[in-house]
């Protein structure tokens, strides 16, 4: 059965897109700890990042980093923390977190964001992503 990101990267459920390659897509924690929570996936649906093969990991870790530097670029904060957790949902994903405090990594600190919000900030964070 297909996860909810697969149903995502294939149009069935919308998301707040920040980018996306041939490979890999980003888009908004819907649920985000802070402001420009980020999640990045593979198209290819695998479990476990580290069931993932070698180039496909490193391929999804320079994504991450990208969408990174594009977010510290839009949102005010001290670092862009990361994250994989895995056991949400069963589809590797890369939780990138703008932060200035510990507490916005905890996954127990969340915000709120208007549809608004997210779309104009979804918006400046993809103009900044350089593939």
């Amino acid at each position: 059965m297909a996860s909810i990101f697969t149903k995502i990267i294939n149009g069935e459920i919308p998301c707040y897109k920040v980018a996306e390659n041939d490979d890999f897509i980003a888009f908004f924690d819907i649920n985000p700890n802070a402001k420009g929570h980020t999640l990045c996936v593979p198209k290819k649906e695998v479990n476990k990042i580290f069931e993932m093969d070698d180039k496909h990991y490193l391929d999804l870790m320079l994504f991450s980093k990208r969408v990174a530097e594009a977010l510290a670029k839009v949102v005010p904060c001290k670092r862009v923390g990361m994250a994989v957790v895995g056991l949400e949902v069963p589809h590797t994903h890369v939780h990138l977190i703008p932060i200035s405090e510990m507490k916005e990594m905890t996954f127990e600190h969340k915000v709120q964001m208007t549809d608004e919000e997210f779309k104009a900030l979804a918006k400046a964070v993809g103009e900044r992503f350089q593939a």
